[in-house]
């Protein structure tokens, strides 16, 4: 029952909200805007919208469009040096958790020296104190799913060594963060899918977690409860403004899960298969891993599987409590027909199952601080045989 809540951010949640920012005080006179290297931001207007928004209150910006759906290094070290060349003195996140997470690591970059990986910790990264404090970052989601407009943490891989690590700390909340699922419409139903899976497993995994706490309980079972019940109707009707918004608010409190608590080592194993495969959707991968995964933990910590699967629908009066887990898990699989990626398989994106126990090492060698999350310590033996159990 001991707990510390720290939650800096400032969020405008809501339809609508991204004409709110005009309102709002920027935290500098010139922004670098962060953008993938698709096309949507532009083809669906919200650059567009947001340049206008900075023009109108008299603040310059820049523009850099290179970021990957798993972002790398390299666009780290180019963001930070256009943004230093072009005297910028904030950093604005649009779109997607690659681009915020990108936004994130590049203002880390723009006020510091040397190499991103200097400052990262686990795997080859010097896990070097960070001098000077990150340029303060404005984070405009255009998806539901990674919750890092609602936690300091940043996800980049070195795209060299094969590590794809997060980081963070307490400077590298966003100052500001606005989450308008007005901006989610035209997001397509499988990515909707992945997205909304990676924001219900930061909830599952903070649950589980051993430093999980009242705070971050009550946001998870609350995030996991909107998710099941919202996300299929996202996956089938997109255009659902309602549905969207309860998947934005559970993504939201899940990022605020990720702020108490903790993810466990199903997203170190996630990171090792993105990292060798980065055309693997991260969601993607947490759903391939999941019913080993929480098979596994189910049998090891059953006592935490009664709030998963009430939050998840079951009726756990009617269940007998060591049915609990199985319930939970028969709940889980019933939410992936419903949103169609029952069917994944890792060999659909060229996965080979005689990886599984390199990718295995690397999830263990680059995000072992996942692995101290979990409530039971899996050896590496167990950490590949979930892996092969998952694969497919």
């Amino acid at each position: 029952m001991h707990f510390t809540y720290y939650m800096p951010t400032k969020i405008l949640f809501g339809p609508g909200k991204l004409g709110e920012l005009i309102k709002e005080d920027l935290p500098g006179t010139k922004a670098l805007i962060v953008i993938s290297a698709g096309s949507s931001m532009r083809k669906f207007g919200y650059l567009q919208r947001l340049q206008g928004i900075l023009e109108e209150k008299g603040i310059a910006y820049a523009v850099f469009d290179k970021i990957l759906p798993n972002p790398i290094k390299t666009h780290v070290m180019e963001g930070a040096a256009l943004c230093k060349e072009e005297n910028c003195d904030f950093i604005i996140g649009l779109g997607g958790g690659s681009s915020i997470d990108s936004a994130k690591s590049i203002a880390i970059m723009a006020r510091n020296e040397g190499d991103y990986w200097d400052y990262v910790g686990g795997g080859t990264a010097k896990g070097q104190p960070i001098p000077n404090t990150p340029l303060p970052v404005v984070a405009i989601t255009t998806t539901a799913g990674t919750g890092t407009e609602a936690d300091p943490w940043t996800v980049i891989t070195n795209e060299d060594t094969k590590e794809k690590i997060g980081f963070g700390n307490q400077y590298t909340f966003p100052a500001l963060s606005v989450v308008d699922p007005e901006l989610m419409l035209s997001v397509p139903p499988k990515l909707t899918a992945y997205q909304g899976f990676d924001a219900l497993f930061h909830s599952l995994e903070g649950y589980i977690a051993n430093v999980a706490t009242p705070i971050s309980d009550m946001y998870a079972l609350r995030s996991i409860e909107l998710a099941n019940k919202y996300l299929p109707e996202c996956v089938t009707n997109g255009g659902n403004l309602e549905a969207r918004t309860n998947v934005a608010l559970a993504n939201t409190f899940a990022g605020f899960v990720q702020t108490e608590s903790s993810c466990t080592s199903e997203h170190s194993m996630e990171h090792a298969l993105s990292a060798f495969y980065p055309e693997l959707p991260h969601g993607a991968g947490l759903i391939l891993l999941s019913e080993a995964y929480f098979s596994f933990f189910g049998t090891k910590i059953p006592e935490r599987f009664t709030g998963l699967a009430k939050a998840m629908g079951v009726d756990v009066e009617s269940v007998p409590k060591e049915q609990h887990p199985q319930a939970f898990l028969g709940a889980l699989q019933t939410l992936k027909e419903k949103c169609g990626v029952a069917d994944l398989k890792m060999s659909d994106w060229g996965i080979q199952s005689g990886d599984i126990p390199k990718l295995a090492v690397n999830a263990r060698e680059t995000m072992g601080g996942l692995f101290e999350m979990d409530r039971y310590t899996l050896s590496l033996d167990e950490t590949i045989e979930i892996m092969e159990r998952a694969y497919r």
